[in-house]
């Protein structure tokens, strides 16, 4: 039986996310006034840390007690085991500095990790998209707020990956119908992850090869120096 979107929305999940997404926003822009390496400036950096602890506690004691249940899987028993919780908490972090380090989205470790839950592979694309929604836009409203957003640039990739996405739904949409079979989704996210890698590792070993022959220092730079 279909439900109505709002109906459908968990609002005092969506609501902590929410002020998450504010608290770090917050935190950001706070840390970006201060002095590069100052004392506060460390703090306001490791702020960050006990409010992820607590919020990532918060669910995963919820889960494991069954006072939370992924409700697309359909089995309100489901009997999480803390090595189940601590793994997929692992992951999480690992998406989130793999997607800091290298700009990449978060999405090619959650979608896996969905798919491992036992989520179907459509939720698992839409929950690992939204789960990016909320790093980018606290991305786009910190520069945005430090005057280094590029709006015309913002605008036309708004705008293309808009449409691309719109299409691309359509297009896998109408091929899981004609083919019956939900799988394909799990063979794109594949796909998509092997040319990112090949991609990502061709491109970096590119510069690396130009910086060498250039003779460019290739290490790290002192962060005490950089001013955000």
């Amino acid at each position: 039986m279909q439900v109505p979107v709002l109906q459908n929305v968990s609002w005092k999940e969506l609501g902590l996310l929410v002020f998450v997404w504010v608290l770090f926003l917050v935190l950001q822009v706070t840390k970006n006034h201060t002095i590069t390496c100052s004392t506060w400036y460390w703090i306001l950096n490791f702020l960050q840390i006990p409010v992820s602890v607590a919020v990532t506690l918060h669910e995963a004691i919820s889960l494991y007690k069954g006072e939370r249940v992924i409700a697309s899987r359909g089995d309100e028993g489901t009997n999480w085991k803390v090595s189940q919780l601590f793994v997929f908490c692992l992951s999480g972090i690992i998406a989130g500095i793999v997607g800091g380090l290298l700009g990449l989205g978060g999405g090619f470790i959650l979608g896996p990790l969905f798919l491992e839950l036992g989520i179907p592979p459509q939720v698992s694309s839409a929950t690992a998209t939204f789960a990016m929604t909320f790093s980018s836009s606290l991305s786009v409203v910190e520069y945005y707020l430090l005057n280094r957003f590029p709006v015309p640039y913002a605008v036309y990739f708004i705008f293309v990956a808009t449409v691309a996405a719109f299409v691309g739904q359509h297009v896998v949409r109408r091929l899981v119908m004609l083919i019956g079979r939900a799988s394909l989704i799990i063979f794109i996210l594949a796909s998509m992850i092997f040319i990112s890698a090949i991609s990502l590792g061709g491109v970096g070993i590119v510069n690396m090869i130009e910086k060498i022959q250039d003779n460019d220092y290739m290490g790290f730079e002192n962060l005490c120096r950089y001013q955000a």
